[in-house]
């Protein structure tokens, strides 16, 4: 894998991944741009024991700009963008419009990264070839060792937003990273789950779902993929490693094939569905870099919001305001749809 890193106009890094050793990805950022932005504010909330970053610079991020104006596609003659070279393969780059960060500051506040799963502004993670999934692989892999480095850093979040009805506001295939200057909420709470049980939580999760096998919906000889027991979305699976491992850092060629092939099926049956892209949310649950790696399970949540053809459901007074979830469909019923999709 080449791994190339240079600079942006404005001083933010990006770093090319390519399969092959002869790219050439010297291409310099042309444009003038404005300073970046003052870090965000992290306030803390005394209720809740959570931290909140304020980020108001994020109001005059890009939203929903054309095919011909999109940012992350490759740079060509009178059309420059985040991504210099007039091609690549994999691209990440500091998030110009940051929730957490930048990097740089005196006070660790964290950072936020875009990743870009393909240059072809048309495609999905979905119609990657095996080969492009293993070099996002490597590149989440790479970014997760790099950043759990970063004085200040506590956390680091791998995921992608896809679809409108999700909220994403740039439709060129990519994903994100948040490197957070603390132990996101959710985590805190698994890991105290995890650490009161009497046991190996996950592995005893993933054996009863293999066991059980109604609600799992693919598996090899490394993940298995399974509509959880208690889910909270129409069409929520965990995919989960048959052996434990705290992130993404310590997976073997093997445990990165077997899980392309495992996705890129999963994703399919997503598509195929209702027949349309499903808008989803797609999140890696990572060990915190400093804490709790021992009990921890590197496992990947994806779910959607779409109940229905022409149906979402929305998070409303029970979920929003008190956290308790009401969900329309029955976890058997989506798997067994998933399942035939």
């Amino acid at each position: 894998m080449k791994r190339t890193a240079t600079r942006l106009a404005d001083g933010r890094e990006l770093i090319y991944f390519d399969r092959r050793d002869d790219v050439d990805r010297s291409a310099a950022d042309e444009r003038s741009l404005p300073p970046r932005p003052a870090p965000s504010q992290l306030r803390h909330d005394p209720l809740l024991d959570e931290w909140v970053a304020i980020a108001s610079h994020r109001q005059d991020r890009t939203f929903l700009p054309s095919t011909n104006d999109c940012p992350l596609c490759p740079s060509s003659p009178g059309h420059l963008t985040e991504v210099p070279s007039p091609d690549y393969e994999v691209a990440v780059f500091e998030n110009r419009f940051p929730s957490y960060g930048p990097a740089g500051t005196d006070m660790p506040s964290g950072r936020c990264e875009v990743v870009c799963f393909s240059s072809d502004h048309n495609a999905s993670f979905a119609s990657l070839p095996p080969a492009q999934v293993q070099t996002v692989l490597e590149a989440w892999a790479d970014r997760t060792r790099e950043l759990s480095a970063l004085p200040g850093v506590e956390q680091v979040f791998c995921f992608e937003n896809r679809g409108e009805a999700i909220g994403v506001t740039l439709s060129h295939p990519h994903g994100q990273i948040y490197a957070y200057p603390f132990v996101a909420p959710r985590t805190r709470q698994m890991l105290d789950v995890a650490r009161n049980y009497p046991g190996d939580l996950y592995a005893d999760v993933l054996a009863a779902e293999r066991k059980q096998g109604e609600r799992v919906v693919a598996s090899n000889d490394l993940w298995t993929a399974f509509v959880p027991r208690a889910p909270r979305y129409p069409y929520e699976l965990h995919i989960f490693p048959h052996r434990p491992m705290p992130d993404l850092t310590v997976l073997d060629q093997d445990d990165r094939e077997a899980f392309g092939d495992l996705y890129l099926d999963v994703l399919g049956k997503l598509d195929r569905l209702f027949g349309f892209p499903l808008p989803y949310v797609s999140a890696w649950h990572q060990a915190p870099v400093n804490r709790d790696r021992d009990i921890a399970w590197l496992h990947l949540e994806l779910f959607s919001i779409q109940r229905a053809p022409g149906k979402l459901k929305f998070l409303a007074g029970s979920e929003s305001a008190m956290g308790a979830f009401v969900n329309d469909v029955s976890p058997e019923e989506a798997a067994e749809r998933l399942r035939t999709a």
